[in-house]
């Protein structure tokens, strides 16, 4: 059932006016802290308020302003939308307590935080955008936004860094622009309220174009290889950059739109005729392996968990390219698995680094018995990512597993059981280090100012839960069912 409602505008809005105010608010330290946590929660508040409605099957709808006569700026929150923004509003409001106590010395905070919050407005716009165009259009304000975050401090390092980054996602904004107009051409329509818009009857080498060009697109940002150039370049930027580029915004974006072309642009049942998706689950599995092999050789820690995102997001890739409901599920639900567990890794190395200046992977002997509590949380999210039964990663690909036996394609199995493995070899290794490397006698415990410990706990918290919670209705796991279901007609 579709109901039009205006939250579905008012949970992109609510950020954008708190970048408006804290432009305003200059250097005022208090008004832009009260501004930052007050929009945050508001926004959360306002997406969790349509969660209970969308677990019933609700759709929220609102058509904002019509261009043309089918073309405009639409918004709807189905269930897939619902997941992404019920992710990113959590952690938000999380990021943004981690960013007050991270900044807290930094220039130009007035700047940080507006366009902070800019980030985290476009990103909702994505996940509630009706049709094509509306989402193109947040995929590139997002683009825009983000590039004062990654070249924050102005360095020469970070300048060369954002011409990069906006080298790489404007080229790939440029596809997803041509590929919503053919898309137009061929289905009359740019909607993304159904299973599939396209028929075979545009012909098998357009449409073959076409998947092609949105997915080179939307794979910029979702860093599929050999399209993942910018990403290791972007940890330049501040931390809580770097957990907004990989958990929170650019990253999970780019992944969405993925998905949005095979469920919703496309369809299961075209693609399955096309046969398309078989080259795409093939390149997904080759950036799994091939980022984890790189991360193993990584001893800056901000690098290594960058190549480890671009492994990562491409299990969101797989899950959706393997075209059946088990493993359509596991690409929704590490929406949400990935982004907590590796926002608490990047939480950690920000700490480390805040708290004892420490960058390199050798250099973090002892700093388990330092540092306790925040090398705990780290533990929590390795575990999730080697996969471990009760910790969220193990839902991941225990279901991408399922889905690739579903399937027929079982050799996708063998390369789960790789990618565990390689992350067993370059997370396992930190564990060590901090813990069974160095003398901890006489050791002071030195954890970092609880507005930076708290979101790592809290957040390593969420990986436990998302990982025992699978069976409880309410929790996202049924959310992310609710989106199979649709996209498969179950």
């Amino acid at each position: 059932m579709e109901v039009t409602d205006a939250r579905v505008v008012l949970a992109p809005a609510i950020s954008l006016i708190c970048a408006g105010l804290v432009f305003a608010a200059a250097e005022h330290t208090f008004w832009r802290r009260f501004l930052s946590l007050s929009a945050a929660l508001a926004k959360l508040v306002i997406v969790m308020s349509m969660l209970p409605g969308s677990l019933r099957g609700i759709v929220y709808t609102f058509d904002l302003v019509e261009f043309t006569p089918g073309v405009g700026l639409a918004f709807r929150a189905d269930a897939l939308g619902m997941f992404f923004s019920v992710v990113s509003s959590t952690l938000w409001l999380i990021t943004t307590i981690y960013a007050i106590g991270y900044m807290e010395q930094e220039p130009n905070r007035r700047r940080f935080f507006g366009f902070f919050a800019l980030c985290v407005s476009t990103t909702v716009g994505v996940a509630f955008a009706e049709n094509l165009l509306t989402l193109f259009l947040f995929y590139e304000t997002l683009t825009i936004c983000t590039y004062p975050l990654v070249i924050h401090e102005e360095t020469p390092e970070a300048m060369k860094a954002g011409r990069k980054y906006l080298a790489y996602t404007l080229t790939g904004g440029a596809f997803v622009l041509l590929g919503s107009i053919v898309t137009y051409q061929m289905a009359g329509t740019m909607t993304l309220s159904q299973p599939g818009i396209l028929s075979l009857e545009s012909g098998r080498g357009a449409l073959t174009l076409l998947f092609v060009c949105l997915i080179a697109g939307f794979g910029v940002k979702a860093a599929i290889m050999p399209l993942h150039g910018w990403l290791p370049s972007a940890m330049v930027a501040p931390t809580p950059v770097s957990a907004l580029l990989h958990a929170v915004a650019v990253v999970k974006v780019g992944a969405f739109g993925v998905l949005r072309t095979i469920y919703n642009v496309f369809g299961v049942g075209l693609l399955k005729e096309l046969g398309v998706c078989d080259w795409l689950a093939g390149l997904a599995a080759f950036t799994i392996i091939a980022a984890s092999v790189i991360a193993v050789f990584q001893d800056n820690f901000k690098r290594r968990l960058a190549f480890s995102t671009v492994s990562q997001l491409s299990y969101i890739v797989l899950g959706a390219s393997l075209l059946t409901p088990l493993a359509a599920t596991a690409a929704i639900v590490h929406i949400a698995n990935q982004a907590f567990a590796k926002i608490t890794m990047f939480f950690v190395a920000g700490s480390i680094q805040r708290t004892t200046g420490k960058t390199s992977i050798h250099e973090l002997a002892g700093i388990g018995y330092r540092m306790p509590y925040t090398m705990g949380a780290f533990t929590v999210a390795a575990l999730s990512f080697i996969g471990v039964p009760l910790f969220a990663g193990f839902v991941t690909k225990w279901y991408l597993s399922l889905g690739a036996m579903e399937s027929g394609q079982w050799w996708y199995v063998i390369a789960m059981l790789a990618s565990a493995l390689l992350n067993a070899a370059y997370w396992m290794p930190v564990i060590y280090t901090a813990f069974f490397r160095g003398s901890h006698d006489a050791v002071e415990v030195h954890e970092a100012h609880w507005t930076m410990l708290g979101p790592a706990l809290l957040c390593a918290g969420y990986v436990l839960l998302l990982g025992m919670t699978v069976s409880v209705p309410g929790m996202p796991f049924a959310l992310a069912q609710a989106a199979v279901q649709f996209v498969f007609g179950m």
